[in-house]
C-alpha cells in the first residue's frame, strides 16, 4: 500500500489582519479623525473619498483611489473599497443591511446590447454580474485578498458602524432577476426568494444588498464645539502676505 508522499512546506498567505478584527489602535484613531472633521467642516459630511482616505490612515495603508473602486486603499496583500452609507433606522444597532452602490455595469457598453428593457431579465442580470465579476477577478490577479469595508452613519453624526466584508464574485446561476414597477432590475437567490442587487437601466448603476455580519464594530462620538474660520486661520498664523497676484 502506498505511503502518503511527503511535501514541502507551502507558506500560506495571511493577510494584515483577520475580517472584522481591525488593529488596537483602530477606534482611537478613527474616533480622532472623525472628531476632527466635526470641529473643522463647516457643513458635516462624510463621503467615500474621505472615508477611504481616514481608513487608510487608521490602518497605517496606503490610499490609491481607484476607477475600478475596489482597491482604494492597499496594505500589502490586501485591498479595499471603501463605502459609506447612511443608517435607515434610528438605532443604528438596529440595521441588519445596507444598500452598497457598486459601480455602473454597462451590457451596451461592454457586450453591445440594446433594447435592455425588452430582453430576459434573466439573460440581462446574468451580463450584470458578469461585469462585476471580471472586475473582482482582475483586482484579485493583483491582491491575494479583497474586501469592502463599509461606514454606516447615524443621522445625526454621532454614532458609526463599521464592518468588513469580503469582496466576491457572484455566480449567476444561484440567482433569478425580474424587472420591477420602476423599470429597474432586481435580482434574487433562488434559494430563499431573498433581494440581492438592484441595476438601474438608465446610468448602469449596479447595487448590493449586503448582510451586516454579527462581528460588527459600532461606536458613539461625542460632538466638539466646531472651530469658526477666523478660529483657523489664527491658529495657522495667516497674513494677508500669504496671497499675492501672479497674473
Amino acid at each position: 500500500m502506498p505511503h502518503e508522499p511527503k511535501l514541502r512546506t507551502v507558506n500560506k498567505a495571511t493577510p494584515p489582519y483577520e475580517l472584522n478584527k481591525f488593529p488596537k489602535t483602530f477606534i482611537e484613531l478613527l474616533g480622532k479623525e472623525l472628531v476632527y472633521l466635526m470641529a473643522t467642516k463647516e457643513s458635516y459630511s462624510l463621503e467615500g473619498s474621505e472615508w477611504e482616505n481616514i481608513f487608510a490612515n487608521c490602518i497605517n495603508a496606503e490610499w490609491k483611489p481607484s476607477n475600478v473602486g475596489l482597491d482604494d486603499v492597499v496594505l500589502d496583500n490586501c485591498c479595499w473599497g471603501a463605502k459609506t452609507v447612511k443608517a435607515s433606522s434610528k438605532n443604528i444597532l438596529n440595521q441588519k443591511s445596507v444598500r452598497l452602490i457598486s459601480g455602473r455595469n454597462s451590457p451596451a457598453y461592454s457586450f453591445d446590447e440594446d433594447n435592455i428593457l425588452h430582453q430576459d431579465p434573466n439573460y440581462i442580470g446574468n451580463l450584470v454580474l458578469d461585469i462585476w465579476n471580471e472586475r473582482v477577478s482582475a483586482v484579485r490577479q493583483i491582491y491575494k485578498f479583497v474586501r469592502t469595508v463599509v461606514l454606516v452613519k447615524s443621522n445625526d453624526f454621532t454614532e458609526f458602524l463599521i464592518f468588513e466584508t469580503d469582496t466576491v464574485r457572484y455566480d449567476p446561476e444561484l440567482y433569478f432577476f425580474k424587472w420591477n414597477s420602476r423599470k429597474n432590475l432586481e435580482g434574487f437567490d433562488k434559494k430563499n426568494k431573498k433581494h440581492c442587487f438592484t441595476w438601474q437601466p438608465h446610468g448602469s448603476q449596479f447595487t448590493i444588498i449586503e448582510d451586516i455580519p454579527e462581528d460588527y464594530t459600532a461606536i458613539r462620538v461625542k460632538q466638539p464645539d466646531r472651530l469658526d474660520k477666523n478660529q483657523v486661520l489664527d491658529a495657522v498664523k495667516y497674513d494677508k502676505s500669504w496671497v499675492t497676484i501672479i497674473s
